[in-house]
């Protein structure tokens, strides 16, 4: 059984039009994060190690932002195309789980809405969790919102 690790970051952008998507889940009140796609670094890191597992690359070779049918695409999305690859190449996912790292927003408010979509897009259990940098970033600074993620994959021919 194949285990993938995953991990995604994205700066906080100073663009009013850009919604902040954690998840799957949009968050208002908070200032959205810069990427080609709607930049939800927890669908990225989830679909980072699905790929990883099953042995087809990562995120940037499958979706590049170099290609214009990518730009702001819905991460979700992502998901179930790179859930799909990995069943095509003979795997299915057993479980997911990811840590949030971001000063704010708080995720528990959103965590159940999270998985849910999450889940629903990877076809097997999501946990998530988050934890806080501390201040780690330079002078206190709070610069955007980073996932880490490890999937477990089962080979569909198998048991």
């Amino acid at each position: 059984m194949p285990i993938g690790f995953g991990f995604d970051i994205h700066p906080f952008t100073d663009d009013p039009g850009r919604r902040l998507v954690l998840g799957g889940v949009h968050i208002s009140g908070f200032r959205g994060l810069a990427g080609h796609s709607d930049a939800d670094p927890v669908a990225h890191a989830i679909a980072d190690a699905v790929l990883g597992a099953a042995g087809l690359g990562d995120l940037g070779g499958l979706f590049p932002d170099t290609d214009p049918t990518w730009s702001g695409a819905d991460s979700i999305e992502l998901l179930t195309i790179v859930r799909d690859r990995a069943a095509a190449a003979g795997f299915s996912p057993v479980n997911a789980d990811c840590t949030v790292v971001a000063e704010a927003p708080a995720v528990a408010p959103h965590r159940e809405q999270m998985i849910m979509r999450l889940a629903g897009a990877l076809g097997a259990p999501v946990s998530v969790k988050a934890t806080r940098a501390e201040g780690l970033g330079a002078l206190g600074r709070v610069e955007g919102i980073a996932c880490m993620a490890v999937v477990l994959l089962r080979e569909l021919d198998a048991p």
